[in-house]
């Protein structure tokens, strides 16, 4: 028997092992497609973009495991039934549950360990990723300056020029700047017939040198208005000679890409961590409901609303509020009470996105944390889809499984999205709404080891069959009497 365990194992993960790398290969792919213009063309290092694939991998570790799982449980047993192994291990008295015992206790490990991975590693992975990502799109552009265009990647200037030659290409001709670093528009400009470009290796500054050229200037400021800005001075002079030093630290100082302003998303929190500042954030909305509560119940003046005892009531007053007043009050009254309902609604409203918001966020901490439970045991639950179906269809490799796994996880992924979706809008609970995918693809989970336990298909086509030939008997019979 230890020799069938083995060889179970063997043939379950050679698939396992091959179907997870590729799964994850292809989800950092995506991943790194999808956030490509942010961070293109912005001289990143290629230690940086290493990084940044590696947090991406780490992240996205627990999504390919239960892929794996499946994909891999479907082509083993289907592998198996194809040969007619599965035929032979049978006729040798041994029962598919012993033949996916020794699996069982592989995807309980592989689920443990997902659990672990989701709560210490992909935290730690996501951290590191969110903010490494948040600091590549907030760096400015590579310096690169083209010819024939106005290049303003450079804070405070925009330059344009001719032509670019020389050995290093620093040489520039007929040299345009305008200098926009006092935020008033293009109120300097600067034009010169050469320009060189020169920079010491690792300074934060580059010198420009403009020969025989123009300079000028309209001394005016923000407060005027146009008519006035036309009558206000301005000079100009020229110059053989005219350097301008420029900081260009934004464009090679990669020290910001390690900055970690983002630290309390959902994704970035143990479970530990995510209840602890559930529980602190739900006790900050309680307060907030309660003040929110105590405003209204001031605004609409509650507390002049008592009862009087019927002793102290006048004999000759109506129990129509209203018919106690003149006309002239009864529509003071009326007017009064409409604008102070109207006032007490349109705050209302207001504060409803609000209210919607620290709702939804307590909502998400909570989903979160039983969600990676669930999500940790989705690895069992798939292997309990894939296994016995891997034995009905008797079918391996790459063609049908592939297609069925990515079935069976779009239908998972889609009723978990789902749930936490209405566990956010608070339509369900955050227990129910994690656990949704689970209960419900469970079940099939249970009828399909069940039938393939019994050497029974998917369904049972025979039996459906006569059904209809019995119905069919029937409708004719009577339509016959």
């Amino acid at each position: 028997m230890k020799a069938l365990d083995k060889y179970i194992l063997k043939s379950f993960l050679e698939p396992f092992l091959a179907t997870f790398f590729v799964v994850l290969f292809v989800l950092v792919m995506q991943s790194l497609w999808l956030a490509f213009d942010e961070i293109a063309g912005k001289g990143i290092d290629l230690f940086f973009i290493l990084r940044f694939l590696g947090y991406l991998a780490l992240m996205l570790t627990p999504t390919a495991l239960p892929i794996g799982i499946l994909l891999s449980s479907i082509m083993a047993l289907g592998d198996l039934s194809e040969n007619y192994e599965m035929a032979a291990i049978k006729s040798a008295g041994i029962s598919l549950k012993r033949v996916i015992k020794p699996l069982i206790f592989l995807i309980l490990f592989i689920s443990a360990l997902n659990f672990v991975f989701l709560n210490n590693i992909y935290p730690w992975a996501t951290l590191k990723q969110k903010n490494l990502y948040l600091n590549m799109k907030k760096k400015k552009p590579a310096l690169a300056l083209v010819p024939g265009a106005f290049n303003t990647e450079i804070p405070g200037y925009s330059i344009k020029f001719e032509e670019k030659y020389g050995e290093e290409d620093n040489l520039l001709k007929n040299v345009q700047i305008a200098d926009l670093s006092e935020a008033k528009g293009k109120i300097k400009v600067i034009t010169a017939e050469k320009g060189i470009i020169s920079s010491d290796e690792g300074s934060k500054y580059m010198t420009l040198t403009l020969e025989n050229g123009n300079y000028y200037e309209e001394h005016i400021t923000k407060s005027y208005r146009p008519k006035d800005r036309a009558k206000m001075p301005a000079s100009k002079a020229t110059f053989n000679t005219y350097t301008i030093n420029i900081d260009i630290s934004s464009f090679n100082d990669d020290s910001t890409l390690d900055d970690e302003k983002i630290k309390e998303h959902h994704g970035m929190l143990s479970i530990v961590q995510l209840d602890s500042i559930s529980k602190r954030n739900k006790i900050t909305y309680d307060e907030y409901i309660k003040n929110q509560a105590d405003y209204f119940f001031n605004i609409i003046e509650t507390k002049k609303l008592y009862k009087y005892q019927d002793s102290l009531i006048p004999d000759n007053l109506d129990s129509i509020i209203l018919n106690n007043f003149t006309l002239k009050n009864k529509s003071i009254v009326l007017n009064e009470s409409i604008q102070l309902l109207k006032r007490t609604t349109d705050r209302n409203k207001s504060q409803k996105k609000n209210f919607k918001d620290k709702r939804k966020l307590l909502n998400l901490y909570d989903h979160e944390i039983y969600y990676r439970i669930s999500f940790s045991l989705a690895c069992l639950v798939l292997f309990f889809i894939g296994a016995p179906l891997g034995s009905i269809i008797r079918k391996g490799g790459f063609g049908l499984p592939m297609i069925m796994a990515i079935v069976i996880f779009v239908i998972y992924f889609f009723i978990s999205k789902l749930g936490g979706n209405l566990s956010e809008e608070s339509a369900i609970s955050a227990l129910f709404g994690s656990w949704l995918s689970t209960l419900i693809l469970l079940p099939f989970g249970i009828l399909l080891t069940r039938r393939a336990t019994q050497g029974m298909g998917i369904f049972n086509i025979d039996s459906i069959l006569d059904n209809l030939k019995k119905l069919f008997i029937k409708i004719e019979n009577k339509s016959t009497n």
